[in-house]
C-alpha cells in the first residue's frame, strides 16, 4: 500500500512538472494566489457532506473535488491520479480535522503536492467524542462546520463575504428547522432510546438526540463470534427489530445478528450527497426501530 501511495505520488510530481512548463494562466493578484474573477475557486473537501455544505455557502463560485467518492469509505480510500491532479490546482483543502482516516494518511501529502493550499479545518470548535470522526451526523455540529466553511471561503475570497454570509444564515436556518424535525420524530418514545448499527457512525447523532448507539464493529475491526453473540443478546434485551448498516460497509455480520433475532437489515448513510434530505431518511428509519 505505501509503495502503490508513493507511486501515486511520484506520477503526479511529473505531471505537475509538464503543466508548469506549459501552463498559461492569468492571476489578477499572483501575491495572493487569486484565480481569475471569472474562474471558480478551486476547493477540495475529503468527504461528500462536506461538499453539500460548500456548495449551500459558496454556490457556483467555487468547483469542488471531493476525494472520497459515494460508496467508498474515508477509512481506507486511497485517490486516484486524476484527483490528485485536481487538489494540485485548488486552492482551499477543507478538511473534516476530526481524525478521519483519510486526512492522517494523506493531508501531509496534499500538502507537498501542493504547498500554496490553503487548509481549513471544519471541525473547529466541535467537542469530539473520543477518536470518532463522525461529526457531520449531528446537525449541531454540521452548523459549526457551515460557519468555518463561510470563514474559510471568506478568508481567500473577501470580496464575496456578503454573497456568503446570507447563504450560510439560509442553510443554518434549514438545519434548525433539520433539528426540529428529528427532535419531533424521536423524542416521542421515552422507554427504547436504542439502536443497533454494524459501523459506529451515529454516535455524535445518539448524543444530541438522548439514543445510545451499539456497535456491531469496533475500531475498524470485524466483530468476533464473541461479539456477535453479545450483539444478539442485547438486541433481544431491548427488543429490537432492525440491524443498520451503510453501504460502504459488507452486511454479513449484520444480516446474521439480524436473522437470530427474526429483525432485518436497514440501510443508512453516515456520508450523503444530500445532507438533509439524508438526515430525515435516517431519522425515519430510527424512528420505525425507537416505536
Amino acid at each position: 500500500m505505501e509503495k502503490r501511495r508513493g507511486i501515486l505520488v511520484v506520477m503526479l510530481f511529473a505531471v505537475i512538472c509538464i503543466i508548469a512548463v506549459s501552463a498559461t494562466y492569468i492571476y489578477t493578484n499572483p501575491g495572493r494566489g487569486r484565480v481569475a474573477d471569472e474562474e471558480a475557486i478551486g476547493v477540495v473537501v475529503t468527504i461528500l457532506p462536506q461538499a453539500d455544505f460548500v456548495h449551500q455557502v459558496a454556490g457556483d463560485k467555487v468547483r469542488v473535488t471531493v476525494m472520497v467518492p459515494s460508496g467508498a469509505s474515508p477509512h481506507t480510500y486511497e485517490p486516484t491520479p486524476g484527483q490528485l491532479m485536481e487538489v494540485s490546482k485548488a486552492r482551499i483543502y477543507l478538511k473534516v480535522g476530526s481524525g478521519v482516516e483519510f486526512e492522517q494518511t494523506w493531508l501531509d501529502k496534499i500538502i507537498g503536492i501542493n504547498p500554496e493550499i490553503q487548509v481549513v479545518n471544519c471541525s473547529y470548535g466541535i467537542t469530539k467524542q473520543g477518536k470518532d470522526p463522525h461529526i457531520w451526523n449531528s446537525p449541531n455540529n454540521a452548523k459549526i462546520m457551515v460557519t468555518n466553511i463561510r470563514n474559510g471561503l471568506v478568508a481567500f475570497d473577501p470580496g464575496n463575504d456578503t454573497f456568503y454570509a446570507a447563504n450560510r444564515d439560509k442553510y443554518l436556518q434549514e438545519l434548525d428547522t433539520l433539528d426540529t424535525y428529528i427532535h419531533d420524530r424521536l423524542d416521542k418514545n421515552a422507554t427504547n432510546r436504542v439502536f443497533m448499527i454494524y459501523h459506529p457512525s451515529f454516535g455524535y447523532f445518539a448524543k444530541d438526540y438522548n439514543l445510545t448507539q451499539i456497535a456491531i464493529e469496533h475500531k475498524g475491526k470485524a466483530p468476533t463470534p464473541k461479539v456477535i453473540r453479545d450483539c444478539i443478546d442485547n438486541a433481544r434485551d431491548y427488543n429490537l427489530s432492525y440491524v443498520y448498516v451503510a453501504p460502504q460497509y459488507a452486511t454479513e455480520d449484520a444480516e446474521a445478528i439480524a436473522r437470530e433475532i427474526g429483525g432485518q437489515t436497514v440501510f443508512i448513510n453516515p456520508i450523503p450527497r444530500d445532507y438533509i434530505a439524508n438526515m430525515r431518511n435516517v431519522t425515519t428509519s430510527l424512528a420505525i426501530e425507537l416505536e
